[in-house]
């Protein structure tokens, strides 16, 4: 049977190229609220921190109604870090919309999604956005994407995908760049005319692919998939196994069904093949899993999630201030948020280590590993972490390490630094070209190279530069370089800085802190520009005599301190520090807070006797 009443799509896309603004658009247009509601712009972006960073972090589903047709639309993220996201939604639908910016064209990141859409055989339909925007090179675009088809390899149907150009902000497109657009009809008949309808096994047993899990305080466990055949009913007695896994044979029964409308999920009674669906019932039902009739379990196949690059420790907070901002902060409170984390996420990796009080958690970079850190942050957890590591391996004895593609977009007169910082961490060249009055260069670099290189980056273009990066391969070990060529301003002594300790500090280096700041002993406060650490003293109090008093400390003038978000300062700790991680607070230290100890243990290291 062909669902011809039916879509199933995807927009995929770089980050910031206005995916989830064109589906708001596209909501709007399809009459999915009324005339007079009032609706928040990115509307699909539902977690406090999408909206405060102002990215999509978790793929989510939607649906609009045309012509009779139900087109289900899956948003993705679009920054690298989550394209575990992508990667495992892909299964759920038929085609995508490869969106790009008019100005910026085809980025590291829309190369990735782009290559896992070819690989699954879908049909594309190309969405250059932003196409009022003054600096919009529509025609240079459109070859560059017809460049990266041809490099990846697409099938002949898949280069000859329609191109519509459209405005997202305003709701407009069109098929004709000499037809100005009125609404988002050209878009929605491009979807009918080019996504082909499924063709579905309506009588054949039951069987349903979980691509996504939510969870909900009343319900428990929410498995998201399109069924892959057959009808699934409400209170139907369903098994449960898994590709990876054929001998696993769960029972169970599902307690609700619903379907996605626009935002909301609507309870249904049944759902038949090429519907994509939500259902409780099932506690232990994971994303990968098959939901099956009980008369013929068969798994299906699940996509081959690409492996995290990036590790961090997580252990239990013990600095001088343990426990007292946190509410969870055990090991089994963090073991347990840890493992519940993997459930939701596909591309997270957590392991046990050697002790007890700390495990190994990998992802795909950075801001991957910081969302989370964040998330457990405003949670109530408290804990410290690592610096981040690449994760290398061996490949017939030699050494391998992750490479990321990064592409960077600066003013002319920024290419040096550029040049000289990309040398010094191992980068090579591989394409250069003039964008207007900017220059946009292309690297292959180490991934341990960008660590810490954003703020350098946006230091040395003055905050002018863009720079994206995607993973690229593994490559051969490139050899030792220095992270970091400045070092850190330490606390000498437990107790509350002072105006007239941090007044002979800031005087060493850029301070983190101010006045009133509760300290410790091995605590960093600020950043030195030599590269070496720096015992400081920012507790100390000028001695009282008759001829002087406190009242003359009111002509001291303090630089204001360097507030660091947790981004940047993940970016800024070497390897023998750990940032601590409140509610409340993040906070720097040393691994060995005491100066003596911390002494003894670098003269070993530089004997090689550690």
């Amino acid at each position: 049977m062909i669902r011809n009443d039916l879509r199933n799509v995807a927009i995929i896309a770089h980050v910031d190229h206005g995916k989830t603004t064109l589906v708001d658009a596209m909501l709007k247009q399809s009459h999915t609220f009324r005339d007079n509601q009032s609706v928040e712009e990115r509307v699909m972006d539902s977690n406090d921190l999408e909206r405060e960073r102002g990215i999509t972090i978790l793929a989510k589903n939607t649906s609009v109604h045309y012509k009779g047709v139900k087109i289900n639309v899956v948003d993705t993220p679009g920054h690298a870090d989550f394209s575990g996201e992508v990667e495992r939604v892909m299964m759920m639908v038929n085609g995508v919309l490869v969106l790009v910016d008019a100005a910026e064209g085809p980025m590291p990141q829309t190369r990735f999604v782009v290559q896992k859409a070819l690989e699954m055989g879908h049909r594309l339909i190309i969405v250059v956005n932003k196409i009022d925007r003054p600096d919009a090179r529509l025609n240079e675009v459109q070859d560059e994407i017809l460049e990266l088809l041809l490099e990846l390899d697409a099938s002949d149907d898949q280069l000859l995908s329609p191109v519509v150009w459209c405005s997202g902000r305003n709701g407009t497109a069109t098929l004709d760049l000499n037809e100005e657009g009125k609404d988002l009809t050209p878009l929605f008949e491009t979807i009918l005319n080019h996504i082909q309808p499924m063709e579905v096994d309506e009588k054949g047993p039951a069987q349903l692919l979980v691509s996504s899990i939510d969870y909900n305080d009343y319900v428990g466990r929410i498995g998201v998939g399109r069924i892959e055949r057959g009808v699934i009913n409400q209170g139907q007695n369903v098994a449960v196994t898994n590709y990876n896994n054929i001998h696993m044979n769960v029972s169970g029964k599902l307690a609700n069904l619903y379907q996605i409308e626009g935002l909301q999920r609507m309870p249904c009674e049944s759902a038949k093949a090429g519907d994509i669906v939500c259902f409780s019932g099932l506690e232990k039902i994971n994303i990968g899993d098959t939901v099956c009739s009980p008369d013929c379990v068969e798994a299906h196949k699940f996509v081959k999630i690409t492996e995290p690059t990036v590790e961090m420790t997580f252990s239990v907070n013990d600095s001088p201030f343990a426990g007292k901002e946190g509410k969870m902060v055990t090991t089994r409170h963090i073991r347990d948020r840890l493992f519940r984390e993997l459930l939701r996420d596909v591309s997270l990796r957590v392991e046990e280590t050697g002790s007890a009080d700390s495990y190994r958690v990998c992802g795909r970079g950075e801001m991957h590993l910081s969302i989370l850190i964040e998330n457990m942050r405003r949670e109530g957890y408290e804990f410290q972490v690592s610096t981040p590591r690449v994760m290398f391996k061996e490949v017939d004895g030699v050494k391998m390490e992750p490479m990321e593609k990064l592409m960077v977009d600066v003013p002319d007169d920024a290419t040096g630094a550029v040049f000289q910082s990309m040398g010094n961490r191992k980068g090579e060249l591989l394409h250069m070209s003039t964008v207007g009055s900017r220059t946009r260069l292309e690297f292959i670099v180490p991934a341990r190279g960008l660590f810490g290189y954003k703020s350098e980056f946006l230091t040395s273009t003055k905050g002018e530069g863009v720079m994206n990066s995607v993973f690229f391969e593994y490559q051969p070990y490139k050899g030792d370089f220095s992270r970091r060529d400045t070092g850190s301003l330490i606390a000498f002594e437990t107790g509350e800085a002072v105006t007239y300790g941090l007044f002979n500090a800031q005087g060493r280096g850029t301070l983190f802190i101010g006045a009133g700041t509760p300290v410790y002993e091995g605590m960093v406060v600020g950043e030195s520009p030599k590269n070496e650490d720096l015992n400081v003293n920012v507790c100390k109090t000028k001695h009282l005599t008759n001829t002087r008093s406190s009242s003359s400390d009111e002509a001291l003038r303090l630089i204001t301190p360097k507030r660091m978000s947790l981004e940047e300062c993940l970016e800024f700790i070497g390897d023998d520090e750990l940032l601590e991680i409140t509610p409340k607070n993040i906070r720097i230290r040393k691994r060995i807070l005491n100066s003596e100890l911390r002494a003894k243990a670098n003269a070993k290291i530089k004997k090689g006797l550690i």
